[in-house]
């Protein structure tokens, strides 16, 4: 944002009729905003306020970027929404415990259990934007294996070992078809944009590994059981 700084500025002006202070100032607020929230997240400092900040600058910027009308790239926010889920969830302190050590409490915490189970089923959406329904074989085998992780992981089921497997998935897909570095022009920017939209996905899911499905899954169900 910082380098396309100009660029943004016009296009959130001639877009709104907004003039040039005002769409500056979105700009500012985008950059700063982002930069003060992703520091919050990484220094562990206030979290939640974090989250809140940058969930709202990407309700703002779905507004103003009108990306409630592309579905592709709606897909993709609501994916990186999905991820914001699970840091939030993540941030959570374990708030009850079960009475006898080592047995799971499947109604113990439940906002961070509903956290935790949105965030995956917002996280699988991603894959919905790289689906092509084209006859060539690497598209088919693309599509096929994509469907069955996501659905996996939306259901909860051998989860943390599916996210992994997504997560490499999705990283080759992610330097195969989103090499921004070899681009030019304007097809560059959208394929950076892209790339780094799919690093934040790959992030979120790499989350689920580290912190498991939740309390709302086939994984926790077969404990119960």
């Amino acid at each position: 944002m910082w380098f396309q700084w100009q660029l943004q500025a016009n296009f959130i002006q001639s877009t709104w009729n907004c003039g040039t202070i005002l769409a500056n100032v979105f700009v500012i607020f985008n950059l700063v905003g982002q930069l003060a929230g992703c520091f919050m997240v990484l220094k562990r400092v206030q979290v939640q306020w974090a989250c809140v900040l940058l969930g709202t600058i990407m309700i703002l910027q779905t507004l103003a970027y009108e990306i409630l009308w592309q579905a592709s790239y709606l897909c993709r926010y609501l994916a990186l929404a999905g991820g914001l889920v699970l840091v939030l969830a993540e941030s959570k302190e374990e708030t009850k415990r079960s009475i006898f050590a080592g047995i799971p409490s499947l109604d113990s915490n439940k906002p961070k259990t509903y956290l935790q189970l949105t965030g995956r089923v917002l996280l699988v959406l991603m894959f919905l934007s790289l689906l092509r329904f084209e006859m060539a074989p690497l598209q088919i085998i693309q599509n096929v294996v994509g469907t069955i992780l996501v659905l996996l992981i939306a259901v909860g089921f051998k989860t943390k070992l599916t996210a992994l497997l997504l997560v490499v998935w999705l990283t080759v897909f992610n330097f195969m078809f989103n090499a921004w570095w070899y681009a030019n022009g304007a097809m560059r920017d959208y394929m950076k944009y892209d790339f780094f939209q799919t690093l934040s996905v790959i992030g979120g899911l790499l989350l689920v590994v580290a912190l498991g499905p939740g309390g709302v899954s086939m994984d926790e169900r077969k404990k119960a059981w």
